[in-house]
């Protein structure tokens, strides 16, 4: 079983001076159940190298037992280190694909063309393409083979208008990730706020916010199962 992870490489949160990147939980949860489960995985980024980490995300109100467990793990953080070009995989290789949110993708991921060919190639091939959080941003410029977006008229979820304003940054990003996935004719639901959540459809799965990581990737590994 082999994974494929996509992390941002942006790490400026606007124009606020203020630094951004993926959410650690987000990462570390999905990360260890998946290698719990015997699964090879590859972590791959835009830039390649280390993607930056949200320093929010590493305060100790947002730690759990997995971020935990990533700070003692020296070799996750020496493979995190040296993420491999987005650029250098293929579908081809890979079981199904996931993405870490965190503020950062919302910015180099969506409009990224590599990553986006990547996704429309994953579901071509019939294999599970998970989000969690921000990081279904990167799904607003897919389309299928008609020109369809490819989640119109499925059930998503993502980072809800109710959980951005709560962190103060319904002006800061790009756009409301909630309002997008409306707008493309996603069938947008939601949990209550900073609890798991997660929407599964077809071969599309999504989690709305950090608490929600660990139940995706649950999904996505019952799914290859």
């Amino acid at each position: 079983m082999n994974i494929l992870f996509v992390l941002t490489s942006h790490d400026t949160l606007g124009n606020t001076g203020e630094k951004t990147g993926f959410w650690i939980e987000e990462f570390a949860s999905p990360y260890y159940i998946f290698s719990d489960a015997q699964a090879n995985i590859t972590l791959a980024s835009p830039a390649g190298g280390q993607p930056p980490i949200d320093p929010k995300s590493e305060l100790e109100d947002f730690q759990t037992d997995d971020t935990r467990r990533f700070d003692q793990d020296t070799v996750l953080q020496t493979k995190l280190a040296n993420t491999i070009k987005l650029t250098d995989v293929s579908a081809n290789d890979f079981d199904a694909i996931f993405y870490p949110g965190g503020h950062g993708p919302m910015w180099d991921l969506t409009n990224n063309t590599v990553s986006i060919k990547l996704i429309e190639s994953f579901l071509k091939q019939g294999k599970p393409v998970s989000a969690v959080c921000h990081a279904p941003s990167v799904l607003l410029n897919t389309k299928d083979a008609a020109g369809e977006f490819l989640f119109k008229g499925k059930k998503i979820t993502g980072f809800s208008n109710t959980e951005e304003a709560a962190v103060g940054l319904t002006e800061i990003v790009p756009f409301l990730l909630e309002d997008e996935l409306k707008k493309q004719g996603g069938l947008y639901s939601q949990g209550a706020d900073w609890s798991p959540y997660v929407v599964e459809d077809g071969l599309l799965i999504t989690g709305q916010n950090p608490a929600s990581s660990a139940a995706v990737a649950s999904t996505v590994l019952a799914k290859l199962n």
